[in-house]
């Protein structure tokens, strides 16, 4: 593995850094609190026109045609500034692969340059229900064939951008007399179908500026032509792209927490006690040396996962390890960061007090920790 960036790789990683210093580290407080909305969407489309909602998509159907470790690199370097954004990024950039790797060209041609231009805001990924999180096999949504149309009924659950996603992938049970997981199906379905819904935005604890919501289908018809991929070959699709979703959470997790580590590092060379700066003590610089330490293992982990998902090998451990150590050693990091600073990094003036909320779910969502180990478990145990 060559770890030095190819030139494009380099130019979208600067891009993307250069972009979430400008626009999106100066609206990210005010998203915190619930305001700047527009601001919000706006700096989508922004990121849409500059290619990071297809970053991984054919030039084709107006994708940027580059690869997982790029893709990578942008979502750290847009979850420095803002994980709210830098999630909404990474979700839509999932459904557009799903629609490019299992779609007819059809869905391909229609809905690819829509996500990828900005004409749809976001893309919403609809597995998790409320009883099926962990393991959507017990999935209780159904879609049942009514002549030339599908007809679902049933609610997903946590749905990142719902509000303003212009198109879901939806899975459902279209065989129950199956073995569990193995008469699922996935849809494509268009926010302004008849029957779909939207719930209320949840109150969460962090990440306010995305919106989870849950998506609700009440006799929701869509044609026959909405069927994504094979009949009842839905839960193979979706526990594939699940694990290139976690090269994405991991690197969102170590953008979060660098930025962390960088406001305590600067602020301990600057705050004096006892006389001397907080970075002369050597408490403190251990502490600074075993958090970078961990955050660059990290980062060696995602590059690694991505580069396998590049080369088509398989990656679903690598992933599943990168997403693991990321997320867990991001969290440690965040709070790492705010001790080092002291009770002025409590206060919502200081951001390390929004970096280690935002952190939080990292280690949840995409497949919770325990459920990394148990792949990871499983790829050595059962191989």
């Amino acid at each position: 593995m060559d770890l030095a960036l190819t030139e494009e790789q380099t130019a979208i990683r600067d891009t993307a850094r250069r972009l979430a210093e400008e626009r999106l580290a100066p609206s990210a407080a005010a998203l915190d609190r619930g305001d700047g909305h527009e601001t919000f969407l706006a700096n989508l489309k922004e990121l849409a026109g500059l290619g990071f909602m297809g970053l991984n998509i054919s030039t084709d159907h107006g994708g940027t045609g580059a690869d997982t470790v790029s893709f990578g690199l942008a979502i750290t370097e847009l979850a420095r500034a803002c994980a709210a954004t830098a999630v909404t990024v990474s979700v839509t950039n999932m459904v557009a692969e799903v629609i490019q790797a299992i779609g007819s060209e059809e869905q391909r041609s229609r809905y690819l340059p829509l996500l990828c231009n900005g004409d749809y805001p976001a893309g919403g990924f609809c597995l998790s229900e409320p009883a099926a999180g962990s393991d959507p096999s017990a999935m209780t949504t159904r879609a049942e064939r009514d002549g030339e149309d599908w007809v679902l009924r049933g609610s997903k659950a946590w749905i990142t951008s719902a509000p303003y996603a212009g198109l879901f992938v939806v899975w459902a049970v279209t065989d129950a007399t199956r073995p569990r997981g193995k008469g699922i199906s996935c849809f494509l379905v268009e926010a302004d179908s008849l029957g779909l819904s939207i719930g209320k935005a949840e109150e969460k604890m962090g990440q306010v500026g995305s919106a989870t919501c849950s998506v609700h289908f009440d006799d929701c018809r869509v044609p026959a032509s909405a069927l994504l991929g094979k009949e009842n070959d839905g839960y193979r699709v979706a526990v594939a792209e699940l694990a290139g979703g976690r090269i994405g959470i991991g690197s969102l997790a170590l953008g979060v927490a660098e930025a962390a580590m960088d406001y305590a590092c600067s602020y301990i060379q600057e705050r004096e006690q006892f006389g001397r700066p907080l970075s002369d003590f050597q408490g403190l610089q251990w502490q600074v040396a075993e958090t970078k330490t961990e955050l660059e293992a990290a980062r060696l982990l995602l590059l690694q996962a991505a580069w396998q998902k590049d080369r088509k090998e398989p990656f679903a451990p690598q992933a599943s390890m990168a997403k693991l150590f990321a997320t867990e050693k991001a969290n440690a990091a965040c709070y790492r960061a705010l001790q080092l600073v002291g009770g002025i990094g409590y206060t919502r003036d200081c951001p390390l007090e929004r970096y280690a909320r935002d952190v939080r779910v990292t280690s949840i969502y995409e497949g919770t920790s325990e459920i990394q180990r148990q792949i990871i478990a499983r790829s050595v145990l059962q191989p």
